[in-house]
This record gives structure tokens, sequence and C-alpha cells, in this order.
């Protein structure tokens, strides 16, 4: 399951909206990767000023819709709560029921020194993952005086920042649920208990996790 690079899209009043562009894909292996959803963010009252405030404490909205001219809902994306560095949120079937619970708490700010991830489905056992190895996160450690250069050349050479350990693996019971692979912007499902469209909305939110210059819900207009 992928998000290929789009433009983001909003639902805004006036003239008609544009198609929605962010896809996610979803390939099983039998053929090629089909369209299962298109994402976008759900402005709140206030439009973009209050996602974009809502957005700096941890909180998102989104839409999954089954097609890119919004003809159904496939899930909808809501915030709990988000405060303290941890976020929880519900991830809702197109008439409202609850397909799972989505928890993010922030490095030193949860429960360990890495970015906590939970996923909770119903029928399912509670998965966790953490963001990044820790054998990489000591490796940046140890890097981490030379970024000043690396920052220099990025700009220079229009070239890329170091960047974080982003890779996160859940499981449950030891037994491997989830697998999200950052460079290719992939999400496997290991097992076919996990709903995809579960599986669709945490790849959104994973994505739109990712930093303010290249998270996907994060611009100003």
């Amino acid at each position: 399951m992928r998000i290929p690079a789009a433009k983001l899209k909003d639902m805004e009043g006036g003239d008609p909206p544009p198609p929605v562009r962010n896809v996610v894909e979803l390939a099983d292996g039998s053929g090629a990767p089909r369209a299962v959803a298109y994402v976008e963010r759900e402005l709140p009252p206030g439009g973009i000023p209050a996602y974009l405030a809502a957005r700096g404490a941890g909180g998102r909205s989104f839409a999954l819709w089954a097609d890119e001219h919004r003809g159904s809902r496939v899930a909808t994306l809501v915030t709990q709560s988000a405060h303290g560095g941890v976020a929880t949120y519900q991830v809702l079937g197109a008439d409202g029921e609850v397909i799972g619970t989505l928890v993010r708490e922030k490095a030193l700010r949860g429960r360990g020194i890495r970015t906590r991830w939970t996923v909770k489905q119903p029928g399912v056992p509670e998965a966790v993952g953490y963001k990044g190895r820790i054998f990489w996160w000591y490796f940046m450690w140890l890097l981490s005086p030379l970024f000043p250069f690396a920052f220099l050349g990025a700009v220079f050479n229009n070239g890329d920042m170091p960047r974080a350990p982003r890779r996160i693996r859940w499981r449950a019971g030891g037994r491997l649920l989830l697998d999200f692979r950052p460079f290719t912007d992939r999400l496997r499902l290991c097992t076919p208990e996990v709903d995809w469209r579960l599986g669709a909305a945490l790849l959104a939110l994973l994505r739109s996790d990712s930093g303010w210059t290249t998270a996907w819900d994060a611009r100003g207009k």
C-alpha cells in the first residue's frame, strides 16, 4: 500500500473543488497496484488557519474517498484528543462505524525515547511499533557533529538533508502485523486481519507526520 506523490487539493466553498489527487494504491501481488482511496484533509470551521493551528498540537482530519470526484466516502480519520505529545485518532467507516484507533506518542513525551505508534482494531490484537531502529538512531547521533556541513551541502547542491530513522514495524505478541517503509512510502499489511481502510488511514497519517516541509497536509493554501 502506498501513496504516490501528488499535490494536495482541499474541499472549500466557491467554485466546484478540483479532483482529489492524493491517492492510496493497494497491491496484492496479483497485478498492477489499484487505487483504493483518495485522501484529502477536511477543514474545520475557520478553514486552513484553524486546521493548521490544530495540526500544530497533533490534530488531523482526513477524508478518504472511493474516487477522485468524492462520489462516496470510504473512511474518515478524526482526532479524539491531542495534548502533551500524545494524540489519539479514530478511523470511521462510511456509515460512521469504528474501524480502529491510532495512537501516536511522541519521543520523550510518551512512554519511551522513540515515537510510539499503537494500532487498535476490534477483533485484532493491539499492535505497537516504534519509529526507527535503535541502531540507526545511535548511528545518527554519532554523525550529528557533521549535520551543519550536510545542511550547507544540501543548500548549495540542491541535495537532501539527512533524515531521522522512520521505519516502523508493528508487532502483537511477537507477530508482525504492519511494516512501514518510508523510503518507498509503502505500508505492508502483513496479515489479512488488518482492515485495509485502517491501513490507508494510517499511511496518510504517517505521511502527514513526516515534517512541515514534506507533509502533504501542511500547506497554507
